[in-house]
């Protein structure tokens, strides 16, 4: 049902519709698939979701956020600039459900946890909500290490 051309209508008809969520607006290149309008209708993004809440441990510095949908838990695109343990840099994108409180705590500058797919590498990331801390500090140590050699 959703060809290739019927997938680049519906990410024009997206930016149109929603501007601040452009392959632009949100630092990403052209070949980034775009934000689902509805995630839990879009068999691709429940895939995707699935694979990142395994994927790999990153560390992602918040650098903005758009508010896609408000409600009991608000749906936000959160954007990062990531690094991986590995030393690659990327434009990350999390299409996130948060709550009232989480979304309050956000601050363009802070370093989270994200997970993303190493083998696919199209600036999906996760937040590593269930990442355990000790782990993150090995990882921020490694990548803190590797920047100053």
């Amino acid at each position: 049902m959703f060809g290739s051309k019927n997938s680049k209508k519906l990410n024009d008809l997206m930016a149109q519709l929603r501007p601040d969520l452009s392959r632009e607006s949100l630092g990403v290149g052209p070949d980034f698939p775009g934000v689902a309008p509805n995630p839990l209708l879009s068999g691709d993004a429940r895939q995707r979701n699935a694979e990142l809440r395994t994927g790999a441990l990153a560390l992602g510095v918040l650098v903005d956020w758009r508010e896609v949908s408000s409600g009991g838990s608000p749906r936000v695109v959160l954007m990062f600039d990531v690094e991986t343990v590995g030393g690659v840099s990327f434009r990350g994108v999390a299409d996130e459900d948060l709550t009232i409180t989480e979304l309050t705590r956000l601050a363009p500058g802070q370093t989270l946890p994200v997970r993303y797919r190493p083998a696919v590498m199209d600036h999906y990331v996760a937040l590593a909500r269930d990442a355990d801390p000790a782990h993150v500090q090995r990882l921020s140590d490694e990548i803190a290490s590797r920047k100053r050699t």
